[in-house]
């Protein structure tokens, strides 16, 4: 890759307007960089952060703070969008009043087992994007150098993919690859899909980032009226937060792409427009009792 390349990549990747740029990195580059307790940054970099977390961080911590996923979005997230069209993402919530993370503690990171991807990668940054032209993903790695940081003037030296595996990134790597996929797929179609609707931005957050709310919409009578989901299959999605992550990503092709994945029951068309004729008549009865019981109100003064 060029450095043409990688720079139409930061354009398109959360350092793009950020002051700190990244230089690019070979994936045999060497790394010089420690950090620890001794380092006189101790703790810096988490006393004003910008951490967006993937579907895989939020399981995490959920997991580890025994919440449910809206409970963890409502005390640990805040909401941003990803692109021009609201494509929905979350990150970390620093504490109230302030820029520190929550979870940093005099001796360093309160739930250091389970932090997210960007801290793992820390300074080091995963670049992915797909051109509208192309078929594959791109990926590079970038050294990100901010003023306050000391670990780079360590003596450990190590190449990325050593540091990676120190910092045991492969394995949220993985769980995050057919998310990101997903998030650069929607990036590049672009004209292709249309403007995404609100209702698709939001199925979108709630199966990538609130995965008890989807549990529950994949539960429901009316998508199982509409969709064959065979009965182990649904066993697994209500026991399995990891299974129902991937299930909720390849729904989320079959929705936004036409990329078949689940079959729908013969008669689901039918019933979708039973539904809906009976939610407008509904909400045509609804209309009629209010404007009757205001013209009740408007002349019960007459009597």
């Amino acid at each position: 890759m060029n450095e043409a390349e990688f720079k139409d990549m930061i354009a398109d990747s959360p350092f793009a307007g950020s002051p700190v740029k990244p230089i690019m990195l070979a994936e045999d580059a060497k790394l010089q960089f420690r950090c620890h307790r001794d380092v006189k940054c101790w703790n810096a970099c988490c006393s004003n952060i910008d951490i967006p977390l993937t579907p895989y961080d939020v399981l995490r911590l959920k997991k580890r703070l025994d919440l449910s996923s809206g409970e963890f979005l409502k005390q640990y997230s805040v909401p941003f969008e990803m692109d021009k069209d609201g494509m929905p993402g979350i990150k970390l919530k620093p504490v109230d009043g302030g820029t520190a993370c929550q979870f940093m503690k005099p001796e360093g990171c309160g739930v250091y087992e389970d932090r997210p991807t960007a801290c793992r990668y820390y300074p080091v940054a995963l670049l992915t994007m797909r051109r509208s032209d192309e078929y594959f993903d791109r990926a590079a790695y970038a050294l990100v150098k901010e003023p306050h940081c000391l670990g780079h003037f360590e003596d450990k030296t190590q190449t990325i993919e050593e540091y990676r595996r120190d910092q045991g990134v492969d394995l949220y790597d993985r769980k995050a690859h057919a998310w990101r996929q997903l998030v650069v797929k929607r990036k590049s179609a672009g004209p292709a899909i249309g403007k995404p609707t609100p209702v698709s931005n939001q199925l979108f957050f709630m199966a990538s980032y609130d995965v008890d709310r989807f549990r529950a919409f994949v539960m429901s009578e009316s998508f199982n009226e509409t969709y064959d989901i065979p009965v182990e299959v649904m066993a697994t999605l209500v026991a399995d937060d990891e299974a129902l992550l991937d299930f909720g990503l390849n729904f989320l092709r079959h929705t936004l792409f036409g990329e078949k994945f689940v079959d729908e029951r013969p008669d689901a068309y039918e019933k979708r427009l039973a539904r809906r004729r009976a939610m407008a008549e509904q909400q045509k009865e609804a209309e009629f009792q209010q404007k009757m019981a205001l013209e009740d109100e408007k002349y019960a003064g007459d009597h």
